[in-house]
């Protein structure tokens, strides 16, 4: 499939770029929400990343896209928690809009990367169809 690793895509150092910010925010939080929003945040940030990692060790293209659009659901978990956490005054409005712009950041590279993986998926399943097949 792709030549290049997941490590040199932009999704994925954008999502990682994220994943660090949402864990130093949360390291902020009060103790009592280490197993509530702290780990959901955490959680889902790295959620993101990693399922951008798993998509391309996936054998299918079809399969990479299952997988990024999971991981961008897991980015929209992300904005949510950080409305909330604004909202519950556990972040200042200027962290949140600093996860903010990192979010939209990461969802423009992860959009982009999905658009390509369908084209790839597209373009995969037109070549299998032009190939003849052999009759025994």
């Amino acid at each position: 499939m792709a030549k290049t690793t997941f490590e040199d895509l932009r999704a994925f150092q954008r999502a990682l770029d994220l994943m660090v910010d949402v864990y130093e925010a949360t390291a902020e939080f009060p103790k009592q929400e280490r197993y509530g929003l702290t780990s959901q945040m955490c959680r889902a940030s790295v959620s993101v990343v990693s399922h951008i990692a798993e998509g391309q060790g996936r054998l299918t293209y079809g399969e990479w896209r299952q997988m990024l659009s999971q991981g961008r659901g897991s980015l929209y978990e992300v904005q949510a928690q950080v409305i909330a956490s604004e909202r519950l005054k556990l972040v200042t409005p200027g962290a949140a809009e600093h996860l903010r712009k990192r979010i939209r950041a990461t969802a423009r590279e992860l959009n982009g990367l999905i658009q390509w993986v369908i084209k790839q998926e597209k373009r995969a399943k037109a070549k299998n169809r032009r190939q003849p097949t052999t009759d025994n």
